[in-house]
């Protein structure tokens, strides 16, 4: 049986299927979230909740000791100042408070993404390619990821970043946004839910990457037109109609953060993550979204 206790601070999307897979395993896990609702959701999977706002710093006090603490709060899509809040200061406090207890955390994960990389043309990154934030919000969070790994050296806790690409799975499939169409080309970089979680379960359990960033993706980015061809095969419907960037481009209601998703383009490698051990649950979308794909068909949408 594990001994270490893990609290999961903002344990929403991935951080109730994290504690479910650290709690099968026989670690002792905490989910930390703001609302009653969020609590019961966490004890409904099986695990301790702890209700806090993490923008309130005694509540961030009160919080139950922590061997390793994960943060993997949202700011709920809003924009960098409410990210800011979230990812930086309240970061930092979680930081300070479990730095100056008695009882000091060994290690610290931060959830980033891969948002901090900008646009590079659709050519390859890795983790040894700079940060290029190009909006307000993911230059907070390349900001975050700085306090995550420096300001948790300053109090003797080793910080990991893992950087999630596009989060999908249950819930979280919009099959209709790609058998609708029409589909912008680009290219799509994923992760499936269980195995976002299970690679910051495998960094605690194994004790990878301390002080290191890690791309969690899958291994293969999907050019977006043959993702769309292949889910609407797979689900006996007809292909969507495409589109180009520059046909997209001309839309005149499209938002300034919807422009710039358009022009970012990079295909994320999952190497490191590789090198390191894991193996994913879902190494393509061909596998993970083969229960997506049987539940459709089984709605009678053929």
């Amino acid at each position: 049986m594990a001994g270490e206790r893990v609290v999961i601070l903002g344990c929403g999307y991935i951080g109730i299927e994290l504690g479910r897979q650290l709690t099968d395993e026989g670690y002792d896990v905490v989910g930390v979230r703001r609302s009653e609702s969020g609590c019961q959701a966490i004890e409904a999977a099986g695990f301790t909740a702890a209700q806090a706002d993490l923008t309130d710093r005694q509540a961030i006090d009160d919080l139950p000791t922590a061997d390793w603490l994960v943060f993997a709060a949202s700011s709920g899509g809003r924009g960098a100042e409410a990210a800011e809040k979230i990812y930086v200061d309240a970061l930092s406090d979680v930081i300070e408070s479990y730095g100056t207890r008695e009882a000091v955390p060994d290690r610290l994960v931060y959830t980033s993404s891969t948002g901090v990389y900008g646009d590079h043309g659709g050519e390859w990154v890795d983790e040894s390619t700079p940060l290029d934030p190009t909006t307000d919000k993911t230059r907070v969070l390349a900001e975050a990821e700085r306090v995550a790994r420096e300001k948790s050296a300053q109090y003797g806790i080793d910080g990991t970043v893992a950087r999630f690409s596009g989060l999908y799975g249950p819930d979280r499939y919009r099959l209709e946004r790609y058998l609708s169409g029409p589909v912008t080309a680009g290219y799509l970089n994923m992760v499936h839910q269980a195995d976002a979680a299970g690679a910051v379960a495998f960094l605690l359990t194994h004790d990878r990457a301390r002080d290191e960033a890690v791309l969690v993706t899958d291994d293969e980015p999907a050019d977006k037109w043959d993702f769309a061809d292949w889910l609407a095969n797979a689900c006996g419907v007809p292909e969507p109609d495409k589109q180009t960037k520059q046909e997209r481009l001309t839309d005149s209601g499209l938002s300034d953060a919807g422009r710039r998703r358009i022009l970012t383009s990079k295909r994320c490698s999952n190497a490191y993550l590789r090198e390191l051990g894991y193996d994913l649950q879902y190494p393509t979308f061909r596998e993970g979204y083969r229960a997506a794909v049987s539940a459709y068909r089984d709605a009678d949408h053929e």
